[in-house]
């Protein structure tokens, strides 16, 4: 936390000047009182008496930021985070960040101007050198996507395994040609390909690079994805999609080409969102229990609010379970 001291260093006046700022004190010229109150709101200063009365005030408000809102996932996420918030008497702010650093930092602005109690990250962008300066304004928890160096409490799943057991799935049905889909650099992204890729290796497979393919997120992305692999060279047999949205795009355009799923491609998806039981085949998939995630991490953000104390660096793990169905 910064002090007057640090103040009077970034304005180049004195401490006992600053502390006239400060007090209202007359005879103060309106240079040095703009050059005091610059220096505060560059190292984010509040003086004490307003920093006590900040800390003790309550918006009954909670900011959730997620990247994608459209992205089915972060909808049933964020409506348990809703239900739970709206059972304490809270309220939810939605906010979508749009996988953009800058819009990201907007709305931490919410916290540092008091506008919200603390903000649940369902999506990063930002490092956590970037973000950890906010976490004096107010509780940040991370929820689905995090960062390794975040040192706050992260509601997450074990992704690596996720990726893994989704892989070792299309192993066992006899598949050796198997494309991989992810979304950006993600840690959940990047954490399921290091589970693919443990179980390929494993299983004694080279990882072709013209297999796998990145930033892939929506169904007309799953379409694209299809039409790339029917004109590669060797096909794989077998796609490891990511994301329930990303397999349907596959599965209709691969019916639109006169293939079958799963007998000339078997595709797996990712989240267990409805589509993957409506469509025909059915989807197979790994259901993270997006629900229980939501529930917990907002039960962990209202607890925090009620008493700070409790707020101490911890990695809380929920469990991910394969979902076996007619797409492979």
């Amino acid at each position: 936390m910064y002090t007057i001291k640090d103040v009077a260093s970034k304005a180049g006046l004195s401490q006992a000047t600053v502390s006239r700022v400060l007090n209202n004190h007359p005879y103060v010229s309106e240079e040095k009182k703009r050059a005091v109150h610059k220096a505060m709101d560059e190292l984010g200063y509040v003086p004490n008496s307003s920093a006590q009365r900040l800390r003790n005030l309550k918006t009954k408000k909670i900011a959730v930021l997620v990247s994608r809102i459209i992205n089915p996932f972060f909808s049933h996420l964020v409506d348990a985070m809703e239900k739970r918030a709206a059972g304490a008497g809270f309220q939810v702010i939605l906010c979508n960040t749009r996988i953009d650093k800058e819009k990201e930092l907007e709305y931490f602005q919410l916290l540092k101007s008091k506008q919200v109690d603390g903000i649940i990250m369902a999506s990063v962008e930002n490092s956590w050198e970037v973000i950890e300066p906010y976490t004096k304004y107010g509780p940040i928890i991370y929820c689905n996507e995090y960062d390794p160096a975040a040192q706050v409490i992260r509601v997450r799943l074990d992704q690596i395994e996720g990726g893994y057991i989704g892989t070792k799935h299309l192993l066992d049905k006899g598949h050796r040609k198997i494309a991989y889909c992810q979304g950006n650099d993600s840690s959940v992204s990047t954490n399921r390909r290091k589970g693919y890729l443990k179980a390929v290796t494993e299983a004694s497979l080279t990882p072709q690079p013209a297999w796998m393919f990145k930033n892939i997120f929506t169904i007309e992305d799953g379409r694209e994805i299809f039409r790339k692999l029917k004109e590669l060279p060797e096909t794989p047999t077998a796609v490891f999609t990511g994301s329930d949205e990303v397999a349907a795009g596959v599965i209709k355009e691969a019916q639109q080409h006169a293939w079958r799923v799963p007998e000339d491609l078997a595709v797996i998806g990712f989240d267990d969102q409805p589509i993957a039981e409506l469509l025909d085949p059915q989807i197979t998939t790994i259901n993270q229990f997006t629900t229980d995630i939501g529930v917990t991490a907002m039960n962990i953000m209202l607890e925090i609010i009620h008493d700070p104390a409790v707020n101490k660096p911890q990695d809380i793990l929920l469990p991910i379970h394969l979902i076996e169905r007619q797409s492979t």
